[in-house]
């Protein structure tokens, strides 16, 4: 048994129009890992998983999912994935239960009540069960969505921005809930505009942006390579400008000239800190505080995008 659960090799998408959606992808998504998926809207995202899933054609190129092939094995390969959509799109008149139940029998599974029981009890939908849809609020809306694609019991789970438009304490309850797939061996891929998402809960992050995959790696190993280290010294006294001397380091003025920013890379063995701190001896210039701090992942996105 393979460790990638999923396998994307010289995947290309190219519409009628002659837009270039996805360039020559290639990606292995790992066995039971949380996998996130960042980009800015229009880079690929929400294609790329249509095509996995086996809602569009690539237009060339192969994805296996556990070994099958999604397009000559689709069934067997379909059957092992469950997707939440970007957009809820079901019936509004049906009940919950029905909604969901529905969903499994469309993959050919018989009936398990108690399943679907202990489904919809983790997303707290078991007391709506009896509930149209059209009566839910959007949070609920989108509960039903997550109940729906784990319904048939997929080994690998999609999320096309599970939490757009819900509240602060929604998403975390959903957080909670991908933490307990997760553990039971799920694989999820994530696709997220909140960057605190992926660096929650991501083992690892891919960037994609303009139809392409800019990086993938260990998210702690992508805020290592990518991240800066910056140290922040509250002044004694405002500054207006920078002394000469200290015009070979990359150092900012903040706030009004009260504080001094020092950005360096915490990966070599000479951070120029020590040397810093005597040119700032030197000049008389004194600080009552001193702090370092490290990019976000935000950050780390914002400047492979620019990058690009």
């Amino acid at each position: 048994m393979t460790n990638s659960i999923i396998q994307i090799n010289s995947l290309n998408k190219i519409y009628s129009s002659g837009l270039s959606a996805l360039k020559d992808i290639n990606l292995n998504i790992k066995r039971g890992e949380l996998f996130a998926l960042l980009g800015p809207n229009g880079a690929g995202k929400t294609t790329l998983i249509n095509i996995i899933c086996g809602i569009i054609n690539p237009t060339s190129g192969q994805i296996l999912i556990d070994g099958w092939d999604n397009i000559k094995a689709f069934r067997e390969a379909r059957s092992l994935v469950g997707l939440v959509p970007q957009e809820i799109s079901t019936d509004m008149f049906e009940t919950v239960l029905h909604t969901v139940n529905f969903s499994r029998g469309l993959f050919g599974k018989a009936p398990a009540p108690d399943y679907i029981e202990q489904v919809l009890c983790a997303l707290s939908l078991w007391e709506k069960k009896d509930n149209k849809l059209l009566t839910l609020s959007g949070g609920m809306k989108r509960r039903v969505m997550i109940a729906k694609a784990l319904a048939h019991e997929p080994k690998i789970l999609f999320l096309d921005e599970p939490t757009a438009g819900v509240d602060v304490e929604l998403r975390q309850d959903m957080w909670n809930r991908m933490k307990d797939l997760k553990d039971q061996g799920v694989t999820i891929i994530l696709t997220t505009h909140y960057i605190e998402e992926a660096e929650q809960m991501a083992d690892r992050i891919g960037v994609i942006d303009h139809g392409q995959i800019i990086v993938v790696d260990e998210k702690e190993a992508l805020m290592k390579k990518l991240g800066k280290k910056q140290l922040l010294l509250t002044l004694q006294m405002p500054m207006q400008q920078l002394p000469d001397s200290l015009k070979g380091y990359e150092l900012e003025l903040i706030h009004d000239g009260n504080e001094m920013v020092y950005t360096f890379n915490s990966q070599q063995v000479d951070t120029g800190i020590a040397q810093l701190l005597k040119k700032l001896d030197e000049a008389d210039i004194a600080f009552r505080d001193m702090k370092t701090s490290e990019s976000s992942l935000e950050e780390i996105f914002v400047n492979l995008v620019k990058k690009q």
